[in-house]
């Protein structure tokens, strides 16, 4: 059998209740949850990496985005079960710390915070280029440093009010998303597209391997079921609702992204753009014209305002869980607000590093984002075989194929996808990895002591 799941560290409370001495509020359910994923990902996201990955693979980003999907569904699974073992902020780092000791749990989490900290500075520079291209008197920079101030300020609030923007920023990218649908598919028919192009692809790449490296890519898109994993302790009843919102979260987005992607690349069946980081706008305006491609800007800067915002949380939070292990500086990463309940500093530090969208480009932030998210997604499938396999010892009949077949599964898709990366990808990402090794060492003065972690059964 496997073993019992750790009582949470901060007891359930009622959705009205209060945070007292710098803890979390528990005030989220399942659909909240769910919305709080979505966001994240931002349904819309499509158009982030739409050119860039329509170029790769020769117009069959549906194609990519089916492949990422069945990876994602293994992992999203290896995550759900990880949650239900340990319910804490921290996502990846924890379930790795407990299951394979504080090395590598800080190693993987390391290797996490490199996606969770690239991917708000990707929202905020699209925010820029296509605020700028829809109002070309105003600097870029003038709206990235705006929506970062933006971000933080309802980041410090508190959860609640994340939850709440989020309801707004939902509905806007649905309207869009449904009138888009409903233009583009008349379009396509009038015009006589072949229904299959989006599968068969323009010509211009051939093969399967140009399919998994856009696939890579566009597991950025698909961060925000991990993201779900690091409330759990903002969620109510988190054994239950946590590993439910993040399996509902990772199929309702991929079907959304593929639909999405379908429809965009038989309205515009072309992978020549204006701009290759603004593609987005090419395919909005050949299926609606100028007043959807109002509607599009106004539902994709609120996409991505929505997912800096969602992102910001996350990551702040998983500084926070290191903080408060020990292994980064617990004075400044390991305290919450004890007037919001938010780990404050930690959100600073973000915003602060976030200003980097300023001169980072885009190909290279989506490059970075997947690296980290990779190498989490393949320790946490590992995870689930050290904890319920090997350790819970539960072996014989369905509980071998659901802690280990399955994740063994998720283990290897994971893998594929991270080799389709790029050298310089993996240049600066191994280069990341090895400042983790120097903050560790620190942290244990040349190894010679344990890694620091904190007693979560207290």
């Amino acid at each position: 059998m496997s073993q019992p799941a750790p009582q949470p560290l901060i007891s359930p409370t009622s959705a009205t209740a209060q945070v007292t001495e710098g803890r979390f509020k528990r005030v989220l359910g399942t659909p909240s949850l769910v919305l709080f994923g979505l966001v994240y990902m931002v349904p819309l996201t499509v158009f982030t990496t739409y050119g860039i990955v329509t170029q790769l693979t020769g117009g069959r980003v549906p194609v990519a985005y089916l492949i990422t999907l069945v990876a994602m569904v293994f992992t999203a699974r290896s995550y759900a079960r990880m949650s239900v073992a340990y319910p804490y902020a921290g996502s990846a780092y924890v379930y790795t710390q407990r299951s394979f000791g504080g090395a590598v749990g800080f190693l993987s989490g390391w290797a996490l915070l490199l996606d969770y900290l690239f991917l708000p500075m990707i929202n905020y520079l699209v925010v820029g280029i296509y605020l700028n291209a829809t109002f070309p008197a105003v600097p870029a920079w003038v709206f990235v440093v705006g929506a970062i101030a933006l971000v933080t300020v309802l980041n410090i609030v508190g959860i609640a009010s994340v939850n709440r923007t989020n309801i707004v920023i939902i509905a806007m990218q649905a309207i869009f998303i449904v009138v888009f649908l409903v233009l583009a598919f008349g379009g396509a028919a009038g015009n006589g597209v072949d229904p299959l192009l989006p599968f068969t692809g323009d010509g211009s790449a051939s093969g399967i391997g140009v399919l998994f490296a856009g696939a890579a890519i566009l597991c950025l898109s698909f961060l925000g079921f991990d993201a779900v994993s690091t409330l759990a302790e903002e969620a109510k009843d988190s054994t239950r609702t946590v590993p439910r919102a993040i399996m509902i979260t990772t199929l309702a987005a991929g079907v959304i992204f593929i639909v999405i992607s379908y429809a965009s690349q038989l309205v515009f069946p072309s992978n020549e753009f204006t701009d290759v980081d603004s593609a987005g706008l090419d395919v909005v305006a050949a299926a609606g014209g100028e007043w959807l491609s109002a509607l599009f800007i106004a539902g994709y800067v609120a996409g991505a305002t929505g997912s800096a915002l969602t992102s910001q949380a996350s990551v702040a939070r998983i500084l926070f869980a290191m903080g408060r292990d020990g292994v980064l500086p617990r004075a400044v990463f390991g305290h919450l607000s004890k007037r919001f309940g938010t780990p404050v500093v930690a959100i600073l530090v973000v915003s602060a590093l976030s200003m980097l969208a300023l001169v980072l480009d885009l190909l290279l932030l989506t490059e970075m984002v997947s690296f980290g998210a990779l190498i989490a997604f393949s320790v946490v499938n590992l995870s689930v075989i050290k904890h319920y396999f090997v350790d819970g010892r539960a072996r014989s009949g369905v509980a071998a194929l659901n802690n280990l077949v399955l994740p063994l599964i998720g283990f290897g898709l994971t893998v594929w996808l991270w080799t389709s990366l790029s050298g310089r990808t993996f240049a600066i990402g191994l280069s990341w990895l090895l400042v983790g090794v120097i903050i560790l060492a620190i942290a244990t003065k040349g190894f010679r002591r344990p890694t620091p972690m904190l007693d979560l059964k207290e």
